[in-house]
């Protein structure tokens, strides 16, 4: 194989049999070498490749950044989550996971946490990916001696949730158009215009998302929370819950849909905890 750059010493850009270009890697597999070199295919350990131009030149600029072990845990970490999963997963992962576990583990060496303010929604709504989030930072630890906390695990659930999300682009515009006749219910139903900078409005917004993608894959979600709790919300929070009724009749109607009692619970709770925190800025 023909090197055509080489980015690092075990990583080296060159093209398969039928000319694409593709990413190797190997220890020491570029040492000495330079663009016009070959390489022996014995000494490749990895091959990555893809199949969107725009995707695999960002890769190639990543790598430039990124120790080459962090993409071989993201790419076991795809191919373990492929199979739990059962559903393929957006080739743009290897860039977003490969990112995103090394900036998190370059945060915790200087001590920085970062707090997931939809940690609770992750586990709530997408347990798989947050259990192979769990395992991710397991993995971190085992290599390079670090412990990541809870949240680490929820963000890296959720760039699994959405490579899952980009692999039809018609669902993403049925999943948006979803989301705005949803919100636009809500600015109605409490008469005013919500602060889209909010951290309330990011995490309305973000559960919402979750809500819509459920709904899109006709994926039920059973009721776990007790009754009493239920009733309680409903009490606490009676206009936000009304809003909520005016959402089910409107999903009922355009997806035969009926929301459940755990649905309706973290909508209305959501709902008026953005919508208290707007009025008290008004």
């Amino acid at each position: 194989m023909e090197i055509k750059k080489v980015l690092n010493n075990n990583v080296v850009i060159t093209a398969d049999a039928k000319g694409q270009e593709i990413v190797v890697m190997g220890r020491g597999l570029a040492f000495n070498k330079r663009p016009g070199d070959f390489i022996s295919p014995d000494k490749i350990d990895k091959v990555y490749q893809l199949n969107n131009n725009n995707l695999f030149h960002k890769f190639q600029e990543l790598l430039l950044e990124v120790p080459a072990e962090y993409v071989e845990i993201t790419d076991n970490i795809i191919q373990y989550a492929t199979e739990k999963l059962n559903t393929p997963l957006n080739e743009s992962l290897y860039l977003s996971l490969t990112d995103h576990l090394y900036t998190s583990v370059e945060r915790a060496k200087k001590g920085v946490e970062v707090k997931n303010v939809l940690l609770w929604d992750i586990k709530r709504f997408f347990p798989k990916e947050y259990a192979i989030g769990q395992k991710t930072i397991a993995k971190v630890r085992e290599n390079y001696g670090i412990q990541l906390s809870d949240d680490e695990a929820g963000f890296i659930a959720l760039h699994l949730v959405n490579a899952q999300g980009e692999t039809k682009d018609e669902d993403m515009t049925q999943l948006t158009q979803t989301m705005q006749d949803i919100l636009n219910i809500a600015r109605r139903h409490f008469k005013m215009d919500f602060d889209e900078e909010s951290v309330y409005f990011y995490r309305f917004s973000a559960h919402l998302r979750f809500f819509v993608s459920r709904l899109l894959q006709a994926q039920t979600h059973e009721d776990e929370s007790a009754d009493d709790l239920f009733f309680l919300v409903q009490r606490k929070y009676p206009t936000a819950f009304a809003g909520v009724q005016k959402i089910a009749t409107y999903v009922a109607e355009k997806f035969q849909h009926h929301l459940s009692s755990d649905e309706q619970l973290y909508l209305t709770i959501h709902l008026a905890r953005l919508a208290q925190k707007d009025r008290q800025l008004t």
